[in-house]
């Protein structure tokens, strides 16, 4: 049975993100390569991913082949980084659908590239991506950054195993 992933930030061919993020590899391509095996070592050809921004810095041909060598159905919503190209530009690069906008997933879960504001009385959890190795406190956010999950899309199972939903009582 088909499943569906989240993941973000990985910043294909972005040389800099490494010292940045101080991310363990030892050049761009190895970090391309390394998060390529990571995503199809998970994801399946029939499986879902929501990419929540900040995909690739390469140009179209070098980014169109990194998306045709990912398994999955790729739903990109865009980050700070990929909104100069444009919609169209994401879609021929290969993504199957590209938002401009959060979207709201399972009528809980507020899936952005940037945290959004969320106050306690919000029926929602934000899956977000854009602020890397940072961390939100509290119930209402999910960090989905590569850096802290090895680089390795999660499974919507594994986020809702971590996500502490509070009852009212």
């Amino acid at each position: 049975m088909p499943d569906v992933f989240f993941t973000s930030d990985q910043h294909f061919g972005h040389k800099l993100i490494i010292d940045f993020e101080s991310r363990p590899f030892g050049s761009v391509e190895e970090m391309d390569q390394v998060m390529i095996g990571k995503w199809n070592a998970v994801v399946g050809a029939e499986d879902t991913v929501f990419h929540l921004g900040d995909f690739s810095f390469l140009n179209l041909e070098r980014t169109r082949d990194i998306v045709s060598d990912l398994n999955g159905y790729k739903i990109l919503i865009l980050g700070n980084h990929d909104r100069s190209r444009g919609r169209n530009w994401w879609l021929n690069a290969g993504f199957n659908e590209v938002s401009e906008y959060p979207l709201v997933y399972k009528d809980f879960f507020f899936l952005s590239h940037e945290p959004m504001y969320m106050n306690k009385h919000m029926p929602y959890v934000n899956v977000h991506g854009h602020i890397h190795g940072q961390r939100y406190e509290g119930n209402n956010h999910f960090n989905i950054c590569v850096e802290h999950w090895d680089y390795t899309p999660l499974s919507f199972s594994q986020i809702t195993d971590r996500v502490v939903v509070k009852e009212e009582g």
